[in-house]
């Protein structure tokens, strides 16, 4: 059994669902000829001339494996954030390296995700469920259809927070260079993983997002993960997304009709 095929409890979990409001045509979406949206159209801007990232998104997949229990593919970087990495780039420190061992050993059956809390940041940057951006001059608001949870991310100027009260979501600002949206997260709860192969973190961590809407349709968010207690170095991985215009967020609650959880196994 390989380690991705190890994991496929987790799949079920990531398997997506149709959004409500289906085909209802959205103001202001660009369209082709025959009234189809049209991805390729030019990224929006708000007044000021700064990218609005606004929509409804989906993680975008790689060719291949990994697939959902439907299958579907997977968002690049769910199962495992080394998706396109060498292995001098990411580094372990010896603890860390442990624990990973442990976590793959015993199938991931610890994955907070399996006990319905959050995926948290920046787990939730590879959801395969949809996630909504809205946008104004000093605050991007991120909800998130997977967990029913909210994101928040001050653009007014603010620091970060000097000793914040971990959570899942962590503390999030952003500033602009160009059209790109740097987003930085500190406070992040020690408990999360990465992704759905159990790569660690600890409470140190701190994730830089560059946010890039490419065109309408497409926007990618370039994630480093620097973590010193943790890795020996930083490192950097990418995930792409897919606009899906012309729909609307479900309301999804995890703990409603689990009946997964007890059919676990591992080590």
């Amino acid at each position: 059994m390989t380690r991705r095929s190890s994991f496929s409890f987790l799949l079920a979990l990531a398997t997506p669902l149709a959004a409500q409001w289906i085909n209802y045509p959205a103001p202001g979406v660009p369209r082709t000829r025959d009234g189809k949206p049209n991805l390729a159209a030019h990224a929006p801007h708000l007044p000021g001339g700064k990218t609005d990232f606004s929509g409804i998104w989906q993680a975008e997949s790689s060719p291949g494996p990994p697939e959902g229990t439907n299958g579907d593919p997977l968002p690049t970087n769910f199962l495992d954030v080394t998706h396109d990495l060498a292995p001098q780039d990411l580094v372990f420190q010896p603890w860390a390296a442990a624990l990973f061992k442990q976590r793959t050993d015993g199938f991931g059956k610890d994955d907070p995700i399996s006990r319905c809390l959050p995926l948290g940041v920046p787990r939730r940057d590879a959801d395969a469920l949809p996630f909504k951006i809205v946008q104004t001059p000093g605050l991007m608001i991120l909800l998130q259809e997977g967990d029913a949870s909210f994101r928040q991310v001050f653009l007014d100027s603010r620091p970060l927070p000097k000793d914040p009260q971990p959570s899942w979501m962590g503390y999030s600002v952003g500033k602009w260079d160009g059209n790109a949206l740097i987003v930085e997260t500190i406070g992040l709860r020690d408990q999360g993983w990465l992704d759905g192969l159990g790569h660690p973190h600890s409470d140190a961590l701190r994730v830089v997002e560059h946010f890039r809407r490419r065109e309408f349709g497409h926007m990618e968010i370039q994630i480093t993960i620097d973590d010193p207690k943790t890795y020996q170095k930083p490192f950097t991985y990418t995930q792409r997304y897919r606009l899906t215009p012309d729909n609307e967020l479900l309301e999804n609650i995890c703990l409603e009709n689990e009946r997964d959880s007890k059919h676990f196994v591992g080590k």
